[in-house]
């Protein structure tokens, strides 16, 4: 069959990337002067002889996400089922602004969207769409959220305000709000980092005592953000104790959850993200921790009407409203063309089900355990505290640059340099379930022995 030959050739093609290098030693010039010689664009070429070309660039010359070996940021090895969704989506091209013109498409999402916002705890009438990414969804919080505290921002913006608008996070959430900041016009002095404790979650009495200062000086708090396992660290605030005082001081509750939002699916691990069901609204990544292809990010929210006011839009041109329970993506997101991203999250889920992603999420924070084991047993030193597979750690004089120029120079694995407080750190997460103890262990023996 037509799938069993698609499997053995994805099967191959993983296999052949796991015993590969992980990344490339190539430099932009090499890869700029191949281009211009091949690739001129004054006549047709054979498409299967420049398929084989590309897939040979990108098998040489990229780091190899998808290898057991790379312990490096949030990018996964990916299910065989969303592989196969971004060529149907491809093929098919489907444009999901419109429900009158995607109906089955839009479905597909609205159903595979509504069953995860069930999983958060979030209620019925919690409206949530699919976005290109962690950046798109947590703009859509802020601009959600200053369209729910100040009625007329939509119409008149920000300068008929009497403050300024104030976001609350720590030095740990994810960059994206300062871009976010600048992109609103709130400004980046909007953004008002709180204190975090020795494990660098969110210091709440510090978060209470910087909206009662800024409120005496004129700025205008209106968003508090939770993160649910940080970029750097892994790291999950006090949910609960953030929702509480969000409602109490009258504050939108937004829960960065891009990469740990996924242990929503582990009857192992969601208990660390308690909490999260108070949220007014959640981001959270497929692409990361569900495996699934770039991009793939999702938005949910609490408060339908208040999306509807934010991202409203009446034009002639599209085709009219369907009667019935159904509503036009863009008028609901800050997308206006909508590209059929959900299809590889429905197929995945659709092939796997939920204990078959439970199982993947909890391989990978089982092997993640592994690591700080075999790290403490050779005298490595850990220096975050999280419950999911993101290990920081170093040693008594150790320059991290040099280890990890060994370690990618030798192709023993891919990790990358972070820093916690002022301590230089080697960052090690597991984002592949095809990762093994036998390639942990290995990885670690093999850090000895550079360190000896």
């Amino acid at each position: 069959m037509v799938i069993d030959e698609i499997e053995c050739d994805f099967t191959q093609l993983q296999a052949d990337i796991a015993n590969g290098p992980i990344l490339p030693t190539v430099t932009a010039e090499e890869i700029r002067a191949y281009l211009t010689s091949c690739y001129d664009f004054h006549q047709a070429l054979p498409l299967e002889g420049v398929i084989a070309d590309v897939e040979k660039m990108l098998r040489t010359w990229q780091v190899q996400v998808t290898h057991p070996r790379y312990f490096g940021l949030f990018n996964p090895s990916v299910t065989l089922a969303s592989v196969i969704a971004d060529t149907l989506v491809a093929m098919y091209n489907p444009q999901l602004a419109n429900w009158r013109t995607s109906p089955a498409a839009n479905e597909m999402e609205r159903h595979t969207l509504g069953w995860l916002a069930n999983k958060f705890g979030l209620p019925g009438e919690a409206i949530a769409t699919f976005t290109s990414g962690g950046t798109e969804a947590n703009l859509s919080a802020v601009v959600v959220a200053l369209t729910r505290a100040f009625p007329d921002y939509g119409e008149h913006g920000l300068r008929h305000l009497n403050g300024v608008p104030s976001i609350y996070l720590t030095e740990e959430t994810h960059h994206s709000f300062s871009k976010i900041a600048h992109m609103t016009g709130l400004g980046r002095r909007a953004l008002r980092p709180v204190a975090t404790d020795r494990d660098l979650k969110m210091n709440l009495g510090e978060l209470r005592r910087r909206v009662a200062e800024d409120r005496q000086n004129g700025f205008l708090p209106f968003l508090v953000v939770g993160t649910g396992g940080t970029t750097v660290a892994g790291v999950i605030d006090p949910l609960p104790e953030l929702g509480h005082f969000c409602r109490e001081e009258g504050l939108w509750f937004h829960v960065d959850a891009a990469w740990g939002g996924s242990a929503i699916l582990s009857p192992k691990l969601r208990h660390h993200l308690a909490g999260i069901d108070a949220a007014d609204s959640i981001t959270c990544d497929a692409h990361k921790w569900l495996s699934v292809s770039m991009g793939c990010g999702m938005f949910f929210c609490r408060h339908p009407e208040t999306l509807a006011e934010a991202f409203r839009a009446d034009v002639s041109y599209m085709p009219g409203k369907k009667v019935g329970p159904v509503f036009d993506p863009y008028t609901t997101s800050a997308q206006w063309s909508r590209r059929f991203i959900g299809l590889k999250l429905f197929l995945s889920l659709a092939q796997h089900g939920e204990s078959g992603y439970a199982e993947m999420i909890e391989h990978q924070t089982c092997m993640g355990q592994v690591l700080r084991e075999a790290l403490k047993a050779s005298g490595w030193r850990i220096v975050n505290s999280t419950p999911f597979p993101l290990v920081c750690f170093t040693r008594e004089g150790l320059v991290p640059a040099r280890l990890l120029a060994a370690l990618h120079q030798r192709q023993i694995a891919w990790m990358s340099e972070a820093r916690i407080g002022e301590t230089p750190v080697v960052r090690a997460c597991i984002t592949s379930f095809r990762t093994t103890e036998a390639d942990i262990h290995w990885v670690v023996n093999e850090m000895n022995r550079l360190i000896e």
